[in-house]
């Protein structure tokens, strides 16, 4: 689940980046011109940039490892935990690269401050848990809000694959019709299925705004594989093997795939 996450976040990026649905719309709708430099507009490359990534868990990480071969810069912030051996083995994978002439430029990559990290970044992907109010020292529901968005270059885009609380929609929306920033992709949303008076479905915002219906996860090896490793039908499936034949001396604490562990007593 979380390579097919970090694929399909790095995906969607670039879908609103490159401006693809309005593109396909120009060709289905027979409006496609003659050849014109901005043919009506342009899209917004990912080579040379810099990738803010909210959050550095494992669907961070994923995300970054296959980032890498789009010759960016990194700035990360983690409300929990910084990933620091992780970073310093990405930074040798870029001096690498640079070395052997597969870069022009040398690349970075830092753990920065969550501001920092906003105001940086030409692309901000979250992947973040929730955590609300009196969970966490560092809560992140509503993380990305009116605030926030405000920190973000006007030539940024968003992408959030997390959990839909941890932006604020309607002050992601406001963003986008004031051009605060230029656009935006979710996967995730505060209410699922996003109801019909989401301030997201404004026609207005249509060509900055990718939405998508929590999908991420929804790779076909990743939904339906019997392998644990891979799939998650395997996975739950020998987590409830794991329990009944009484796998790892019986201790759930020492099962893999098995997730609300707490609710075992030994």
């Amino acid at each position: 689940m979380n390579e097919a996450t970090a694929e399909f976040a790095l995906l969607i990026l670039g879908s609103v980046a490159r401006k693809l649905y309005p593109s396909e719309r120009l060709v289905r709708e027979n409006r496609w011109g003659a050849w014109h430099p901005y043919l009506p507009f342009l899209g917004d490359e990912v080579t040379g940039k810099t990738i803010s990534v909210i959050g550095t868990g494992r669907i961070g990480q994923a995300l970054i490892k296959k980032a890498v071969a789009f010759d960016v810069n990194f700035i990360c912030y983690d409300p929990v935990a910084e990933a620091k051996e992780f970073a310093k083995k990405i930074q040798e994978e870029m001096d690498m690269r640079f070395r052997h002439g597969f870069t022009s430029e040398q690349r970075g990559i830092r753990y920065a401050s969550f501001e920092e990290a906003m105001r940086q970044g030409d692309y901000v992907t979250v992947h973040v848990p929730l955590m609300r109010e009196g969970e966490s020292p560092t809560p992140t529901y509503h993380l990305i809000n009116e605030k926030t968005l405000r920190l973000m270059k006007p030539t940024a885009y968003l992408v959030n694959t997390s959990r839909g609380p941890v932006v604020d929609e309607a002050a992601l929306a406001e963003a986008l019709k004031a051009g605060v920033i230029a656009g935006a992709a979710l996967d995730v949303f505060e209410k699922e299925p996003l109801p019909a008076d989401s301030p997201l479905r404004d026609p207005a915002l249509e060509d900055r705004l990718r939405l998508f219906n929590h999908f991420a996860s929804a790779g076909r090896i990743t939904r339906l594989s019997t392998d644990p490793a891979k799939g998650m039908a395997g996975r739950t499936v020998q987590g409830l093997m794991d329990v009944l034949e009484g796998n790892y001396g019986g201790n759930p604490a020492n099962m893999p795939y098995v997730v609300n562990k707490e609710a075992f007593k030994s």
